[in-house]
């Protein structure tokens, strides 16, 4: 079945069937337009799109209109049709309003209001003023993804008239609006329609590849960008024409224009993300086009380009092959990472630290919950809100270079680092300061080259935190930090420590510079560095301290975020030993004073609460001096905030969840600090009752902070849960469900080791939920490929904990995740809680010791992973141990004997790699 009939289609007299087809629905029509409406309406439009007029006033007649169950209606007619005097931008204006409306309540319309617009929007596909065409688009795509295609499907045939009609206005108006849905709701156009016997995208496709060879640009760009939109989704009618459209756009990288071109190289980028080996066949020409296109006039063409370095290292394609190329493509990433004329860095590089911040200069600032695990599941990016550019770019893709070649790429890169450098006028700062980046982007993937000429490195860069040019100084202070691990490992020898100190000290003495964009490298590097010096930082801690504290003193709100957030990395590298007297001296007064200065509601609260976070966690009891007003804050705060949820106007503040987050981490710092000393505050307050509430909030942020809460407050004094302990238990479990786990992770992460904290605590109390746990964390042992490595060990742990207080509930069970639960715990670091686990295991052997019989080479090289196991631990896996290898094991089933001799013990050690036989020696196995 062709085309033409699957959509009820008569192409052949397409112009006629067009127009004595609207002219029929609108004698049909019921509705007609007032000409008093017309004019009234179109006067307060004219009166909206100018400049000088009272904005506020006109809303609120616009508000008036739309009282009116015709008026979108009027706005359709205005929209629609060029009526004397009626101005292109008065029906734009009217089009725009029209959209707005219709995607807030397109569904509420009246049906036949609802077909009586869309009659009047089809015609203006064709419209000869392109503003109008680009307009009807825009509404078109709003009111498909209100009502769906097949609410519509009059729509497509219309579509496929234009598209084949031959007439530029109608396939651009038709273009235009088909990319506009495909960016909206792609999806939408990939599914199946009832009445039609394919997708709209399988009949669109072969239309969208012709138009490549459209000698009209706007149809070979608006074609291209219709079918980019569904790479990533990869429907089955584009996988099988994926030869077809990678020939297609093979043509199309030699296109006049740019966008076109700029289409192509994000085309190459997306399929090498979702599928490489179409590309394989191909990479040669497309490595050639994409690095020609990296040295391309158009930044936009370049920057695209760029994206593919990072993308084909990523999807590991063919490395011998790219290698041809990297003497021609790094020179060309090395000039592009120069600083453009136009970017906007260089515009605030001269911003003084006496300057004000804005309020536009300051990020929207998002409180990451607290998360309990081996790894960080909100990774973010301070950078993430900064404009992506051809330069950072650039350095992304020789950072990830580095990392594939290594010093394969030295000989090609350093001779022009050193050219670069060399310079000293100050025309070429910006040379200069491409070089300086290049270095702290390769600093990890060719450390092995460098590492030999780090203290030249380091001396050379010492004195360009120096340099008179504020880019220059900053960029250093990254590099340097990009150094600073390595720096760090050799700081036990006398060269070593002289590079450290020298670190240390050259951003100390930045951090107080009084440009504001080297204050805020000046201190993420520091932090940098305190992350990776942690306790070697404990000599200079006073020095340190001293200029923190100073540049908190003295920098504006934007760049305080990072003091704060420096303070707490420091606070959190060298423990307890910031608890002394002259040290809490120079660091406690200024934040005591801001916490006083600032309001409940003020959000500068949020980077104060994380550092006294750390700050409580680093001081362990020596926090309780200070602990008393900030538990009492923190409570206050959760409190007005239920309270501002329900009734913000009474309570004088707005609801934002943020700040209840942000005081329940702040809580578990307290309780993680003070130890069971933190149970003197809880109880005269009402903690336990707010924390319940939290665990319910439907917020998943808010429900992660208050479980982790929890289990922090499990683990020093569960008493003060009491008598809502089973409560809290049977909110934690609904976490685990699988419907909960697709979205939030850490909440599900957190409420399971809150679980397994309350069990090792509360013993028996947790015996009516072990069936229940028992059954959501088994599939997640046994589909740890799809899951977060965090919730797996949690998940381990907890079912660990559970086997060590309950081994006569879980060990019946045993035979259906003893498999996945010994793989698992072979993963997790040896501490307290995974001797917890083992513990729970030995339990539920020795009660039912048949349930392990099919899992002994699991069970043995989970007990292989530990390196350094406990005395008491030790003796109680040597008996289950030895309890297989040479005793009898009666089946209580059958009565039977079944004794594990010599042979399929040693068949057992026979399936362990060497160094698991060798842990297991220590047992005496």
């Amino acid at each position: 079945m062709d085309d033409d009939m699957m959509f009820d289609v008569s192409l052949e007299n397409y112009r006629h069937r067009q127009v004595s087809f609207y002219r029929e629905m609108a004698a049909q029509a019921i509705w007609q337009p007032k000409e008093e409406g017309l004019r009234e309406i179109c006067g307060v439009l004219e009166q909206h799109i100018s400049p000088t007029s009272d904005k506020s006033r006109i809303w609120q007649q616009l508000q008036h209109y739309s009282q009116f169950p015709d008026f979108n209606n009027y706005l359709a007619f205005i929209f629609a049709h060029a009526a004397e005097g009626k101005s292109v931008e008065i029906r734009q204006a009217a089009g725009l309003l029209l959209k707005n409306n219709l995607r807030s309540a397109f569904n509420s319309i009246d049906p036949a209001y609802q077909q009586y617009i869309k009659s009047e929007l089809l015609p203006c596909l064709g419209a000869a003023d392109r503003h109008i065409r680009t307009t009807v688009g825009t509404i078109i795509s709003v009111v498909v993804q209100q009502g769906r295609i097949s609410g519509w499907l009059e729509l497509l045939q219309v579509l496929v008239q234009c598209l084949d009609s031959n007439d530029i206005n109608h396939m651009e108006g038709a273009m235009d609006t088909l990319l506009k849905i495909c960016e909206d709701i792609p999806q939408e156009l990939d599914s199946e329609v009832p009445g039609l016997v394919e997708s709209p995208f399988n009949v669109f496709l072969p239309r969208l590849l012709q138009f490549f060879q459209s000698p009209h640009a706007s149809l070979r760009k608006l074609s291209l960008a219709s079918i980019n939109e569904f790479i990533m989704l990869m429907p089955t009618a584009l996988y099988l024409s994926m030869d077809q459209y990678i020939q297609g756009l093979l043509v199309l990288a030699h296109d006049p224009v740019a966008e076109v071109r700029k289409l192509v190289c994000s085309a190459f980028v997306q399929i090498s993300e979702v599928n490489p080996s179409f590309l394989e066949p191909h990479l040669r020409k497309i490595i050639e086009f994409m690095l020609q296109s990296n040295k391309d006039t158009d930044d936009e063409v370049a920057l695209e380009a760029c994206e593919f370095w990072t993308a084909y290292c990523e999807a590991h394609l063919n490395p011998e092959l790219l290698r041809e190329f990297l003497p021609h493509l790094i020179p060309v990433l090395l000039s592009n990472m120069v600083y453009a004329e136009d970017d906007e860095s260089l515009i605030d590089a001269e911003d003084d630290e006496s300057i004000p911040d804005r309020d536009q200069d300051l990020k929207p600032r998002f409180h990451s919950s607290r998360h309990h695990g081996s790894e960080d599941m909100n990774d973010d990016d301070d950078d993430s809100l900064n404009i992506w550019n051809l330069r950072k770019c650039s350095a992304a893709g020789l950072d990830i270079l580095s990392d594939v070649y290594g010093d394969e790429i030295l000989p090609t890169l350093m001779p022009v680092v050193q050219a670069k450098l060399s310079t000293s006028d100050d025309g070429t700062w910006k040379e200069r300061e491409a070089a300086v980046l290049a270095l702290g982007a390769i600093a990890e993937g060719c450390i092995r080259g460098l590492y030999p000429h780090l203290a030249e490195i380091v001396e050379f860069l010492i004195p360009l935190l120096d340099d008179k040019f504020p880019l220059l100084r900053s960029i250093t202070c990254w590099t340097l930090s990009r150094f600073s691990k390595f720096v760090v490992q050799g700081v036990s020898h006398e060269k070593g420590y002289e590079k450290f100190n020298k670190i240390l000290m050259g951003l100390l003495r930045r951090i107080l510079d009084t440009n504001k964009r080297v204050q805020e490298a000046a201190c993420s590097a520091l932090a940098t560095l305190e992350e990776e010096a942690a306790e070697q930082l404990a000599p200079h801690l006073e020095v340190i301290l001293q200029h923190l504290m100073c540049a908190f003193a003295r920098y504006q709100r934007k760049n305080l975020r990072i003091v704060y957030d420096a303070i707490g990395t420091l606070a959190d590298a060298v423990g307890e030993e910031l608890n002394q007297a002259r040290y809490l001296q120079i660091l406690m007064p200024p934040l005591i004073a801001k916490w006083q200065h600032l309001s409940n509601s003020d959000k500068d609260l949020f980077p104060l609460f994380e550092s006294f976070t750390s700050i409580a966690q680093a001081l362990g009891t020596g926090f309780f001096q200070f602990a008393e007003p900030v538990f009492q804050r923190c409570i206050n705060i959760i409190q007005s905030q239920h309270m501002a949820k329900v009734d913000p106007i009474s309570v004088g503040v707005k609801y934002e969840k943020d700040f209840v987050v942000c005081s329940l981490d702040l809580l578990s710092g307290l309780a993680e600090g003070l130890g069971s000393g933190i149970e003197s505050l809880i109880s005269p307050s009402n903690l336990r009752d707010l924390l319940l509430q939290c665990c319910m909030d439907e917020a998943p942020d808010v429900r992660q902070s208050a479980l982790a809460l929890l289990g922090d407050l499990a683990r020093v004094c569960p008493g003060c849960l009491q008598p809502r302990i089973s409560e809290f238990l049977n909110v934690a479990v609904k976490q685990l469900g699988t419907s909960e786990l697709r979205e939030p992770i850490s909440v599900a992460n957190n409420a399971c080791w809150a679980i397994g904290e309350l069990a090792v605590k509360v013993h028996q109390e947790v015996s009516p939920i072990v069936i229940t746990v028992i059954s959501f964390l088994v599939p997640i042992l046994k589909h740890t490929e799809d899951l977060n490595r965090s919730l797996v060990e949690n998940g381990a742990i907890t079912l660990g904990r559970l086997a060590l207080v309950c081994p006569e509930i879980v060990s019946p069970h045993m035979e259906h995740f003893m498999q996945s639960w010994c793989t698992a715990l072979c993963a997790i670091r040896d501490d307290v809680e995974k001797e917890d686990a083992f513990r729970g295991l030995c339990a539920i052997v020795k009660a039912n010791p048949s349930g392990a019989l099919n899992s002994l080479v699991y069970m043995c090289k989970a007990i292989a992973s530990w390196h350094v196991m406990s005395e008491n631990l030790q003796n109680e896996v040597r008996q289950v141990l030895h309890g297989y290898k040479q005793v009898s094991i009666i089946l209580s089933l059958s009565l039977s004997l079944l004794m594990i001799g010599d042979g399929a013990w040693e068949q057992c050690l026979s399936a362990l790699d060497p160094p698991a036989k060798e842990n297991l020696s220590k047992y005496h196995m």
